[in-house]
């Protein structure tokens, strides 16, 4: 068995690459690549099978590491390594993993044990794990008082990409209405409905300041965001033609 290590910071490679030996002695090669875009190569030359992924890297994140290599391979197992709890995070990992893909999360404060286990789970037995600890951490930092449906992220992402309602609507397949229901919802999740409406409140920006400071967005995910809505452009403009 064959894992690769896609990790930027030398002393985490060397304590991922130990603790792997010691909970995996079926590994027989350890490959290892410093940033996302170099984990893509490796993974694409070496058509590995099993990834232990940081999530904030130079060049390229880990999400958008694990996406391309979910394009190629639906099936690789990949373990997310972090520092960070963030909702956005978890959304936006459980936006791209293929269906029939294993993946985990587990933070790097998490014991050895923990992550030998996570390690094993993941990697070999093909199961799905999200440290217990992650969600503890969301709840103490003030995550939306209620969790935001899929259709209502999605909203939420173009909002901080700064559309407007119309293009919103066309682009998410939702009449302007349902848009504008959905923004409500938002408000409310969110905190920013019950607050004094001051005449210099401006709601939609409010909810992205209450979005930021929960951690339901961030800025990888942001910059992902706006990757995926220049794709849109490109095929909306085809389309046009």
């Amino acid at each position: 068995m064959r894992v690769l290590l896609v990790e930027d910071d030398p002393f985490h490679a060397t304590f991922l690459q130990d603790v792997l030996a010691e909970a995996l002695p079926e590994v027989t090669e350890t490959l290892h690549a410093t940033d996302g875009a170099a984990g893509e190569a490796e993974a694409r030359a070496t058509r590995i099978e099993a990834v232990v992924m940081d999530l904030q890297m130079d060049r390229r994140n880990g999400i958008e590491a694990a996406r391309a290599i979910w394009a190629e391979r639906p099936r690789t197992r990949i373990l997310f390594w972090s520092n960070y709890s963030d909702e956005a995070y978890l959304r936006g990992i459980s936006r791209i993993v293929p269906e029939d893909s294993a993946y985990g999360y587990v933070l790097k404060t998490a014991t050895r044990e923990r992550l030998k286990l996570a390690l094993r789970a993941v990697l070999v037995e093909g199961q799905i794990m999200v440290d217990r600890e992650i969600h503890r951490l969301q709840r103490r930092t003030g995550s939306p008082r209620q969790a935001l449906d899929d259709s209502e992220y999605a909203v939420l992402l173009d909002l901080a990409l700064g559309l407007q309602d119309k293009l919103i609507a066309e682009r998410r397949g939702m009449s302007l209405r349902t848009v504008q229901n959905r923004l409500l919802s938002l408000y409310d999740k969110l905190g920013v409905e019950g607050e004094d409406e001051g005449p210099a409140l401006n709601k939609r920006v409010r909810a992205l300041s209450r979005a930021f400071s929960t951690r339901t967005l961030n800025v990888e995910t942001l910059e992902g965001a706006q990757r995926e809505y220049d794709r849109w452009l490109v095929r909306r403009a085809r389309g046009a033609a």
